[in-house]
């Protein structure tokens, strides 16, 4: 090609005479190279910003109920990262869900489902979506919060009102093009561009779909389908790509866009599949410049879920696509981010193993952290 870059039919393999399809890797079949540089750790710096919003450390907590409540928003926010509510969860639909988690926790592998149906049919409530995020601002921490794209139109009003710093619409995937004969589809592009706050959108696994969410105006995109912990896309509905490629992938669209547009960046944000730091660092690696990160957080003492683990899959009314895992509780919320480690398993010291990779390979920061060197092993 005239850039000099290779055609993606390079990477292609047969899988039988009428089908080809494109390797690609997880977080499990690549690792980090060492270079011919070392640093001192306490010399590296793990801060980013997305728009106006500074973070010292690169942990989104993921919008789902088993990890984030407003108190484990606020406590992550000041430990220098943030806390995504979900907005169509538990904390908006119950002014006070603690016996819902209880149940949730005390149900068995063959009733959990019907429970959790049971719980989450409980409506949306306006007032408790304007309260949280009031809570969250009232303590002084970034105020994020999520939707799912079908429920984008019927409640953004109310989170803009509420005053949230950062917008997620999220789903296991988004698309800058839905066609529907039935409803309305949500204009993403005219959507972000009438809001007067970051939007951050995905989850998207592909350079093209990357790019078209990009030039809808988003602040950032999440990268991830079907890989994280709780999740059984792949194996309800056969989709599945792997995240090392598709962070890599969507960092190249990145790129693109930066020339196409003039210079404006759009942030990369790894979403799901990372349950130890090893995987934070090798999704930085490849070119995320944020995580956010579920099951990981769900080990936290102050996790609501109790050391189980769910999404908004799990109890999607008619196919469900996720269930609830068993994560166990190891440690306090800044203990499993900063330390000190209580076992050589990367469920501890998740920013001090970052720390540690960045200095052992020389970089300083995270942007200098994307190119280093990474090697494949399938």
């Amino acid at each position: 090609m005239a850039d000099g870059r290779l055609p993606d039919v390079m990477s292609e393999i047969e899988i039988g005479r009428n089908k080809r399809g494109r390797r690609s890797y997880s977080l499990d079949d690549v690792a980090v190279v060492p270079s011919r540089r070392t640093r001192d750790p306490e010399d590296v710096s793990t801060s980013w910003q997305v728009d106006a919003y500074h973070f010292d450390i690169p942990i989104f907590a993921a919008p789902m109920d088993s990890l984030m409540s407003p108190e484990t928003a606020i406590a992550l926010g000041r430990l220098g990262g943030l806390g995504v509510l979900d907005l169509e969860g538990l904390w908006t639909r119950y002014e006070d869900p603690s016996s819902q988690f209880d149940r949730i926790a005390a149900a068995s592998d063959d009733e959990v489902v019907d429970v959790m149906r049971s719980v989450y049919a409980e409506p949306i409530k306006t007032e408790l979506i304007r309260d949280r995020l009031q809570q969250l601002r009232d303590a002084g921490v970034t105020a994020a919060g999520s939707l799912s794209p079908q429920r984008t139109q019927e409640h953004w009003k109310t989170v803009v009102d509420a005053g949230v710093d950062l917008f997620f619409i999220r789903g296991t995937t988004v698309s800058a093009e839905h066609v529907s004969t039935n409803r309305e589809p949500l204009n993403l592009k005219r959507f972000i561009y009438e809001l007067d706050v970051p939007v951050i959108v995905g989850g998207c696994a592909t350079y093209t779909a990357a790019l078209h969410l990009m030039r809808t105006g988003a602040a950032g995109v999440l990268v991830g389908f079907g890989g994280g912990a709780s999740q059984t896309t792949e194996e309800t509905l056969g989709i599945s790509v792997p995240l090392a490629g598709a962070v890599a992938d969507v960092a190249a669209a990145r790129r693109d866009y930066m020339d196409e547009s003039g210079g404006r960046y759009v942030h990369v944000i790894a979403d799901g599949g990372m349950g130890r730091s090893g995987d934070l660092v090798k999704a930085i690696a490849c070119g995320a410049d944020g995580l956010m990160v579920g099951a990981a957080l769900a080990r936290a003492e102050e996790a609501p879920g109790h050391g189980h683990h769910w999404g908004s899959e799990a109890h999607h009314p008619t196919l469900t696509r996720g269930h609830r895992v068993s994560v166990g509780t190891v440690a306090p919320l800044e203990q499993i981010l900063f330390g000190p480690s209580i076992a050589a398993d990367g469920t501890t010291n998740l920013i001090g193993a970052l720390r540690h990779a960045m200095a052992t390979t020389g970089y300083l920061d995270l942007k200098e952290f994307q190119r280093v060197d990474v090697i494949a092993q399938p």
